[in-house]
């Protein structure tokens, strides 16, 4: 299908031709003062066959979020992707794949040993009922037991 150009760049993917789960670089960006922000698209589900529930999206956003800034202060942030089959992971500065593909591993271990998610109450999140521990680490499980083909992003 021959589509016209799209100014969002997920928008201009061709998500019949990714083999999920994977992490690739999304977009880089060079700020007016110079500064770098790269985009990663990491991607749990195979589009338009699989996704996660918004439970599970919303627990792995916050324990992601929260934990992946153990690991590194170039974290900008982590933010679910509307169709549910990923995240989008902003790091500031330019980064190799193997040292994201690193940071996102160690983040997801944190996961699995997490006993709460953290700030899921009605004080610190719109919606702190809505999460399930034990779905977000049984993503990160089925994430993490594919860690040799995160850097393949099409079949």
């Amino acid at each position: 299908m021959n589509q016209p150009r799209m100014n969002v760049e997920s928008f201009n993917l061709d998500h019949r031709t990714v083999a999920a789960p994977y992490v690739r670089l999304a977009d880089t960006k060079v700020l007016p003062a110079g500064d770098v922000i790269q985009k990663y698209d990491v991607r749990f589900t195979q589009p338009n066959r699989a996704h996660l529930e918004m439970p599970v999206v919303h627990s792995l956003e916050h324990l992601f979020a929260e934990h992946s800034r153990n690991h590194s202060t170039r974290v900008i942030d982590f933010s679910p992707m509307g169709c549910q089959t990923g995240f989008y992971l902003i790091l500031q500065g330019e980064w190799e794949l193997d040292a994201v593909l690193d940071l996102v591993h160690a983040t997801l271990e944190d996961v699995l040993v997490a006993t709460e998610v953290p700030a899921a109450n009605e004080v610190q999140c719109g919606w702190g009922a809505n999460h399930t521990l034990e779905g977000a680490q049984a993503a990160a499980r089925t994430f993490l037991a594919a860690r040799g083909e995160w850097s393949t992003v099409t079949a």
